[in-house]
């Protein structure tokens, strides 16, 4: 089969598409033939490689996964050829993408309970938006969060994947967003997403825009500032975020893509009462959850672009350079 490889660490350019051994049909399991997959923003990071975690070479990538079953393995009952499914890529013994090969090629096999069902009304695009950006931020938001109508959730890297899943989340919750971008051409498509406001940081300081609009977070007396804030950036905006966040309120994250050793500052956190929840990554019911949401039309994930998987250094490299709105799906032949 054909499928997309790598065989070392390195640049984008060491990226390929080449053959690849057929997966074989093993009881308990299916062939599912791939139709689309996304790439996340850890993809080009795994890629280049990340200290203590171990990739198998020749490495596929992919996490996000929409197929259809063309081979039913024996001792399976539950599903059926011609089923249309998505994948659990985040399994106990690993990662797909990250420690175990992903899916840009155009065969998998596949164990029977890491299967889940694509509702009719959800299109092999959409379903290859999820898990990873979509279903994280609904456990981030949702279960973890506990955001509420009402609230003022500010969100900081909003144009990636996660960030873009968490403002249509919170304003599906009944919340008021404020988007931090750092890029003037996004704005438009972060309004028209369900922005409430969109803070571009190349013009205007986020928190002295949450100050100017919320008021200023106090210790005692009437309190400014937002209720939620999201931020699974880390690096230098993790010190800073807590100057926008309101007495009592809850900072979100679920991963840190420009630092994960920050400096912080305990001042705000003991003195502001704040509430730090980490959050990491899905289980099945939340994908399963997602997945019903967008069968219902109440989230449309929002896509960049689709191109055929050959494509994959381009969109790679616009990924890896911040130039995306959302998801790049890629299509599997």
């Amino acid at each position: 089969m054909r499928a997309i490889l790598f065989d070392e660490h390195g640049p984008i350019d060491g990226l390929r598409l080449g053959d690849f051994p057929d997966p074989v049909l093993e009881p308990g399991g299916c062939l599912v033939r791939v139709k689309a997959v996304s790439l996340n923003g850890f993809d080009p990071m795994v890629l280049r490689g990340i200290p203590g975690l171990k990739t198998p070479f020749p490495m596929i990538p992919g996490a996000d996964i929409a197929g259809e079953i063309v081979e039913v393995g024996a001792d399976v009952s539950a599903w059926r050829v011609g089923q249309r499914v998505a994948i659990q890529p985040n399994r106990p013994d690993g990662m797909m993408g990250e420690t175990l090969r992903g899916g840009l090629c155009q065969f998998l096999f596949v164990p029977a309970e890491f299967l889940i069902a694509v509702p009719d009304a959800v299109g092999d695009i959409e379903a290859a938006c999820l898990p990873t950006a979509y279903a994280t931020a609904y456990r981030m938001l949702y279960t973890r969060g506990r955001i509420e109508a009402g609230e003022k959730v500010l969100i900081l890297g909003a144009s990636g994947g996660v960030g873009t899943a968490a403002i249509q989340l919170a304003k599906r919750a009944g919340c008021e967003v404020v988007a931090v971008t750092g890029s003037g051409a996004k704005v438009a498509k972060l309004a028209e997403i369900g922005a409430d406001h969109v803070v571009d940081t190349s013009r205007t300081d986020y928190v002295d825009f949450i100050v100017e609009t919320y008021g200023k977070p106090r210790t005692r007396g009437p309190s400014g500032g937002v209720d939620v804030c999201v931020n699974y950036s880390g690096g230098p905006t993790w010190a800073e975020c807590l100057r926008a966040v309101r007495r009592g309120g809850r900072i979100l994250t679920c991963g840190a893509t420009a630092g994960y050793d920050p400096k912080t500052d305990l001042r705000y956190i003991w003195s502001f009462e704040h509430t730090i929840l980490g959050s990491n990554g899905w289980t099945r019911e939340e994908h399963v959850a997602m997945l019903d949401l967008i069968a219902a039309g109440e989230i449309v994930p929002v896509v960049d672009r689709v191109v055929p998987m050959g494509e994959i250094r381009a969109a790679m490299r616009d990924l890896a350079g911040r130039r995306v709105i959302g998801k790049v799906v890629l299509t599997v032949d």
